[in-house]
């Protein structure tokens, strides 16, 4: 899916859309990407004259990457919770930030639901840097959602 199919599915515009493209899995994984450009706004002052991409934005991503499997966790939920609703993040645990995330670089996002309860998603995910070596972990975590019927 490019942006604008995700857009069809996430509840996120520009400038908060945050992944170029995201794909979901037979496996019921998510992958998502994103390749910093170097002019976004989240590295205006972070850190001038050394552009780094700040870890809540990594996992805001890693989050919409993951978000592109709630459609179905949601439809798939006892009583069925059809759209539209929003999901919330409820928590995050276990992050860790192990690489830096430069412009020109490529981020890929690797996610899953790992379970559901009631309205609550609890997901697990990592995004790795791609390297003319492979892949070096840059974060990883576990995190939940709350899925909310949006109100209109």
């Amino acid at each position: 899916m490019n942006q604008t199919e995700l857009t069809s599915l996430l509840p996120h515009r520009p400038p908060m859309l945050l992944l170029d493209e995201a794909e979901k899995r037979e496996d019921g994984t998510a992958v998502g990407t994103y390749t910093v450009k170097g002019d976004e706004w989240f590295l205006q002052g972070h850190f001038p004259g050394r552009p780094v991409v700040p870890g809540v934005i990594l996992c805001e991503m890693m989050a919409q990457t993951c978000c592109v499997l709630l459609a179905d966790v949601a439809s798939g939920m006892a009583g069925g919770m059809e759209g539209p609703f929003l999901p919330f993040f409820t928590g995050l645990d276990g992050v860790r930030f192990r690489e830096k995330v430069l412009p020109g670089h490529t981020v890929k996002f690797y996610c899953r639901i790992t379970r559901t309860k009631g309205p609550f998603c609890f997901a697990e995910g990592k995004g790795v840097v791609l390297t003319e070596k492979g892949e070096k972990e840059a974060v990883s975590g576990q995190f939940s959602f709350a899925l909310i019927r949006e109100s209109r």
